[in-house]
């Protein structure tokens, strides 16, 4: 691939993104709706809602950190492909299941089933990334700096999913632990530079 067509970004890209960036918005609205303020008065009242609104900062985060990250990685693709297409709405509808599962989580207060379910929630879009990515990796922009982006979502990526698995077991033996799985992913990603980066620093 020539200099030119490196920079050249294909048509339907933007179209692309902007879909994308609709549906993200609707799905963090479709959540802030399920804050429902308490018809009883008193403060009493409202801090008993501290499950629903923990659960909401935690799914506004990673439905955030999947807002930021799609923007990087669509900036690198070149050319839309079926593939792209397709696997972009396979990952829009895996996100479109966590406002399903934040008010499940915040209405059962972190239970056990409700923790379980986050976490599916939670790992499902992890997995529609993955191709979603190779396909821009494949098709996208091939300069070092795009190539450098690649190598550290795939590491990131990876190891998300490894902790996502591993907060199944742990919320068996308590919710709390599986949450905090969920947790850790979202600051891994949150982080501008995580552990894994410090690790392969020179790469």
């Amino acid at each position: 691939m020539n200099a030119a067509e490196d920079t050249e970004i294909g048509p339907g890209i933007g179209r692309v993104e902007a879909f994308s960036d609709g549906v993200i918005a609707i799905i963090i609205t479709i959540m802030v709706l399920e804050l429902k303020a308490p018809e009883e008065p008193g403060l009493d009242h409202l801090w008993r809602l501290w499950p629903t609104f923990l659960a909401y900062i935690l799914s506004f985060a990673y439905v955030g950190i999947y807002w930021v990250n799609h923007h990087r990685l669509v900036s690198h693709a070149r050319r839309v492909t079926n593939g792209l297409v397709w696997f972009n709405l396979l990952l829009l509808f895996a996100l479109s299941l966590v406002p399903f599962s934040t008010a499940y989580l915040g209405g059962q207060h972190f239970s056990r089933d409700a923790t379980l379910v986050y976490l599916v929630s939670m790992l499902l879009p992890a997995l529609a990334y993955t191709p979603f990515q190779q396909i821009i990796r494949v098709t996208g922009s091939q300069s070092a700096a795009a190539q450098r982006y690649y190598r550290q979502s795939v590491r990131k990526g990876f190891a998300a999913t490894v902790i996502y698995l591993a907060g199944f077991p742990l919320a068996f033996v308590a919710p709390w632990l599986g949450i905090a799985c969920a947790g850790l992913v979202a600051l891994l990603w949150f982080l501008p530079k995580s552990p894994i980066d410090r690790l392969f620093a020179d790469d």
